[in-house]
């Protein structure tokens, strides 16, 4: 083996690890809730799921679907009333475990939607981790759930 074809093979295999890894972030049961005509805002749910032996965090969402797209959750704002705030840390996903984005809780808000989110729709969500980069899932818009 030449110099040259050794020097490459060396960089080649010490920069495999700064990749992300996709197959170890996974997006299960997502779904949108239907929004009505005038409605600025909506949202997203889905389990998250992480293969990985490092605990990973989802720290950001995009999608053309709306102006702005944010992790948020539900605190209780004191007197029994619940408060939904903005998460700028992120959603930490366990290793080899889940963490359930959901109504009530932890989900993903949509903010100025440029259009109303209709019964069969399908959004695009990009989700971004910490470690294991961009995960791309398709959300079903369904009024049942």
């Amino acid at each position: 083996m030449s110099f040259i074809s050794r020097a490459v093979l060396a960089l080649a295999l010490t920069a495999t690890p700064l990749f992300a890894d996709t197959n170890v972030m996974h997006a299960h049961d997502s779904y949108a809730r239907v929004s009505g005509p005038g409605a600025k805002s909506g949202a997203a749910f889905m389990m998250l799921e992480n293969h990985g032996d490092e605990a990973d965090r989802l720290i950001g969402v995009a999608s053309d679907v709306a102006e702005k797209v944010e992790l948020h959750t539900h605190i209780d704002g004191g007197n029994g009333v619940m408060q939904m705030r903005h998460v700028p840390d992120g959603i930490l996903v366990p290793a080899g475990g889940v963490h359930m984005l959901e109504r009530g809780a932890d989900h993903v808000m949509l903010m100025g939607l440029k259009h109303p989110l209709a019964q069969g729709d399908t959004v695009t969500l990009t989700l971004t981790f910490e470690k294991a980069g961009e995960v791309v899932v398709e959300v079903p818009v369904d009024l049942d759930r």
